[in-house]
């Protein structure tokens, strides 16, 4: 791609706005700048379309949302007059010019004939899965960026099953945007117009409630401490009303909110990075949690389909869990409650991550629970969920990912922060009924199944030179990797991108029944495992390690070993 060439074009077109070519104007002195703007365009990663917002092809603006819109609606054209009647359902969040990309969306829909339901305000990413089933649309889209700092935005795509979609719709819509080069063929009505023709659909207050209701159906347990004190931050995002709403209605009479961050704010000016997965992200709800007496402090992301949680100590201080430990308590919680109610299905399963710790899968065991694996994403986790209960002998019943995303139930195909805050809650009120904190009982599960520890590092390098340095890593270490880890042997490696798996105790190779993907995988002969992949969405390479001992400091020094040794490898590479 010669990307002087584009800029130039982009420069001198006026089909695109004075505001965006001034834009541009101002960065003729800039190649580094305009290199990283146009030397690609914005591509489908693990969670869809999502980059900085600017002009460019390698940025977030409404002509690269109408261009990716208008290949979208020539692929649902393509499949006939009944996709285009049942529709497209779309949602956003509270950043920047998401309402105008949303509109964008689906004025551009209209234009094509393709019938558009609109939200008619914020909503969070799971109600869109739901919507799409509900309304039994062909597609949906929710603009997001999720937990990305606040110059970025993104543009989600599921399909009608109410999952984000996987490569085989994808990659035929990816080729009807390539095959776009000519932003004047991209069709656009105007608001009136796709109204007075029955083609924009705005929803509200009536789809607001079925999904509460469902939400509420996943409760397990009424015996419960309903007074337990906690504090919710939505983190200026969209989890505000139905998180709130879901906890009130289940009876929670001490639930606080985080004022300063209560309402949308796009600039989240009171967090910057509005990741609850990073502890600094809690700095307002901690303060809150003390002046309230918090036995708990939960968090939803901007789009609310993750969840982070704090939890009160013995001395008074909050102590964070990370994805895998809120996994475990809502495991716990979810498969014993089942059996004691006698609601566990017979084939119940759950499915998670493939870069996710496997203490949730001994708990499921116990119970009789399979546990499937999925590459990362949510789109992988539902639609290998989907792909086991159209076999007709499995049933859902949980999914999750280390990256704080859960999901229970079968109404939503997508990580769901509303669920699972209030599955979370209902947790902790149990427990507490019992005279134990969520660090009693996550204790209790470390001393019956031995001491999981885990760490993810996740190296930035951002632009052209950082994805090239990110490429000469994952090159380097699918070929040099360490057979020994302290004083542990390598006994199996899965590469990913070849669909192999490798025992090296017996010198046998299989194929992976988990789809290709650049991840490769690494299992010690003690149960410790480790995982290296580049993120699908952002500059990033991720580094996740997993270690096992029956103490938990003998676990931790097995962790600090293995990334040491993993470190100097991967850092090794220029």
């Amino acid at each position: 791609m010669d990307y002087m060439k584009v800029y130039e074009e982009w420069l001198n077109n006026k089909y695109f706005d004075e505001e965006t070519r001034a834009e541009l104007e101002s960065i003729k002195d800039d190649p580094k700048e305009i290199e990283d703007r146009f030397y690609r365009n914005l591509e489908f990663g693990t969670a869809g379309l999502r980059g900085k917002i600017a002009a460019g092809t390698n940025r977030m603006n409404k002509y690269i949302i109408a261009k990716v819109t208008q290949g979208l609606a020539d692929f649902i054209v393509e499949n006939g007059k009944e996709a285009m009647d049942r529709g497209v359902a779309i949602a956003y969040d509270c950043r920047h010019y998401s309402d105008v990309f949303a509109k964008t969306t689906a004025l551009v829909l209209a234009a094509n004939g393709i019938k558009a339901y609109l939200f008619e305000g914020l909503r969070p990413t799971p109600e869109l899965s739901y919507t799409v089933r509900r309304l039994n649309t062909i597609s949906g889209i929710v603009v997001t960026a999720s937990h990305n700092p606040k110059d970025y935005n993104g543009y989600k795509v599921y399909w009608e099953d109410g999952a984000q979609i996987l490569s085989s719709i994808g990659d035929p819509i990816t080729e009807k945007i390539n095959n776009i080069n000519d932003f004047n063929k991209i069709k656009m009505i105007s608001e009136e117009e796709a109204k007075e023709k029955g083609l924009l659909i705005m929803l509200g207050k009536e789809i607001d409630d079925e999904y509460i209701e469902k939400v509420k159906s996943l409760s397990l347990r009424e015996e419960i401490d309903k007074d337990i004190h906690i504090v919710y931050t939505p983190l200026n995002g969209t989890g505000n009303v139905p998180v709130r709403r879901v906890l009130k209605e289940r009876g929670f009479n001490n639930i606080f909110v985080v004022p300063e961050q209560e309402n949308p704010d796009p600039d989240f000016t009171t967090v910057g990075y509005p990741n609850p997965e990073d502890v600094k992200a809690f700095k307002y709800a901690e303060a809150l949690g003390k002046k309230v007496g918090a036995e708990l402090l939960i968090a939803t992301d901007p789009d609310c389909d993750r969840l982070a949680i704090m939890v009160k100590d013995r001395t008074g201080e909050y102590v964070a869990f990370n994805g895998n430990q809120t996994g475990v308590i809502l495991i716990k919680y979810i498969v014993e409650s089942m059996k004691d109610k006698e609601k566990l299905p017979k084939n119940a399963f759950i499915v998670k991550s493939v870069v996710t710790g496997d203490l949730g899968k001994a708990i499921a065991l116990k119970y009789g629970v399979k546990t499937f694996e999925a590459l990362t994403g949510f789109k992988n986790i539902c639609g290998k969920a989907n792909e086991l209960e159209k076999e007709g002998n499995h049933k859902f019943i949980f999914g999750y990912e280390e990256s704080i995303g859960y999901v229970a139930g079968d109404f939503v195909k997508d990580k769901d922060g509303v669920i699972s805050s209030m599955l979370l809650c209902e947790a902790a009120a149990y427990y507490k009924t019992l005279g134990k904190t969520l660090i009693d009982v996550l204790n209790e599960v470390y001393e019956e199944h031995g001491y999981y520890r885990e760490k993810l590092i996740s190296l930035v390098l951002e632009g052209v030179e950082g994805q090239k340095r990110i490429s000469r890593m994952m090159k380097v270490y699918r070929e040099e990797f360490p057979k020994v880890i302290g004083e542990a042997k390598l006994v199996k490696y899965i590469d990913l991108e070849k669909g192999m798996e490798y025992d090296l105790t017996t010198d046998k190779e299989s194929k992976s029944e988990i789809p290709k993907s650049n991840v490769l995988k690494f299992i010690l002969e003690d149960g410790s495992w480790y995982a290296v992949r580049p993120s699908g969405t952002e500059p990033k390479i991720k580094i996740y390690m997993y270690s096992i001992d029956k103490t938990l400091e003998q676990s931790e020094n097995k962790l600090k070993v293995m990334e040491e040794v993993i470190m100097n490898k991967l850092n090794s590479v220029e």
